[in-house]
């Protein structure tokens, strides 16, 4: 029972990060560089963002935690290598979650106030960046996981 109740939150968890940043770069931002200017545009984004990564601060330690609780009882030898892969995969992804909340999040909401656009859109566009690799490396430990059991 307790480990169906730690794959669920795990998966749920994954599903909103890597759903929440497939939803952000393919469909929100386009959207918005679409019909938007920079004025109104980034501090759209700087909002969305600002709910989203808030929200992830929430599902990225589930993620680590229910993935370490899942594994530990199978142990690091006896794990499939997929699981390895995935593992550290996550992680990666966990940090680089963090470099975005924690300084480039912060520089954008900085330049939004200063309504400084193109620095504000230098900011965006490290963070699209990042939200594309987090992404491919999301989308990468899903199949590991699947695939090299």
């Amino acid at each position: 029972m307790l480990y169906h109740a730690l794959l669920l939150l795990h998966l749920l968890a994954v599903v909103a990060w890597v759903g929440g940043m497939f939803f952000a770069h393919f469909c929100l931002r386009p959207a918005a560089v679409e019909v938007l200017e920079p004025p109104a545009r980034l501090p759209l984004m700087l909002a969305a963002l600002r709910r989203f990564l808030g929200a992830m601060s929430v599902a990225v330690p589930l993620v680590v935690l229910t993935g370490l609780a899942l594994f530990m009882p199978v142990g690091f030898g006896n794990a499939p290598v997929g699981w390895h892969v995935m593992l550290t995969l996550g992680l990666v992804m966990a940090g680089v979650y963090a470099f975005i909340h924690l300084v480039l999040l912060p520089r954008l909401r900085t330049y939004c106030a200063a309504s400084a656009w193109p620095l504000a859109a230098q900011a965006l566009n490290a963070i699209r960046r990042l939200v594309a690799l987090n992404l491919a490396l999301g989308v990468l430990a899903i199949a590991a996981v699947v695939w090299m059991r």
